[in-house]
């Protein structure tokens, strides 16, 4: 968010906590993107702050997360202390959380792997309607083909992006017998080290599709560490990701910190990915 609405953010969450009875004398910005993530002090509570136009999402994640705790799930929790609800204020969506504080090192990739059999165990016991992954690419692809809603995007890579979203989406998205419940975006930054083991975070990406697609957001090592993974299927998955990330950056409104370099980056990723996906 913009510094402007970033402050409008922090003051909209420490009035919500306040209100409910949590003691809230200082702020902390964990993470700043297109939604903030805020440790409130001394109440030690995390808020989760969407800007206006997220309120679904937000209550999705929230009904996520309550689902998933019930299942036994690695999953960061709604703070017991309140309702397990979406809250409104200056138009922010709000959600309060437990706060974990992370330990140690990075997670080992056994480790890692570990924790996405206990998660997709926990997902496939959960009953919850939510999108297949094939939408969020077709959100992907109408930002790409979207000269007003991407004026920067250089032809060619638009090009690129647009054929890549659309093959690989047919080409993974064509077996759905395999489709279970996912996290969406499992990357080493929703993954937390905490007392309690590794817990997954940022629920409202939980999306139906392959394992591998959670897979293919994992460091490469973990995925030698899941019993059955198809590894081609998982570089196929890669680039997908890849230029899904990449259109969302190349979005004028993309609120991304550093986003000239992710921009970069991004392409150069899908370029990399795809090159490890074979003929065809």
């Amino acid at each position: 968010m913009e510094p402007s609405e970033l402050r409008r953010a922090v003051e909209a969450a420490r009035a919500t906590a306040s209100d409910l009875g949590l003691a809230v004398d200082d702020v902390v910005v964990i993470h700043n993107s297109d939604r903030v993530a805020l440790r409130l002090l001394p109440c030690d509570t995390l808020a989760r702050v969407a800007p206006p136009g997220h309120l679904a999402d937000s209550e999705f994640e929230v009904e996520v997360a309550r689902r998933l705790t019930g299942a036994g799930a690695p999953v960061a929790e709604l703070d017991p202390r309140v309702a397990p609800r979406v809250h409104v204020r200056d138009t922010f969506a709000i959600s309060l959380w437990t706060y974990y504080e992370p330990i140690g090192p990075e997670i080992a990739p056994a480790a890692y792997a570990a924790a996405f059999l206990r998660h997709h165990a926990a997902l496939r016991r959960t009953d919850l309607d939510a999108p297949h992954f094939t939408d969020r690419v077709t959100a992907a692809l109408r930002a790409v083909n979207d000269r007003e809603r991407s004026p920067d995007l250089p032809d060619p890579d638009r090009t690129l992006l647009s054929d890549t979203l659309t093959d690989l989406s047919a080409a993974i998205g064509s077996d759905a017998v395999a489709d279970q419940l996912l996290h969406g975006e499992p990357h080493p930054g929703n993954l937390l080290n905490t007392r309690r083991g590794p817990l997954f975070v940022d629920l409202a990406t939980c999306c139906r599709g392959p394992i591998e697609f959670d897979l293919a957001h994992a460091p490469e090592e973990v995925a030698t560490h899941y019993p059955g993974a198809d590894q081609t299927l998982i570089h196929r998955c890669r680039a997908l990701n890849w230029a899904m990330f990449s259109a969302w950056r190349w979005r004028a409104a993309d609120q991304m910190p550093d986003r000239s370099h992710w921009r970069a980056e991004g392409l150069h990723h899908v370029r990399t990915a795809l090159g490890r996906c074979g003929p065809g």
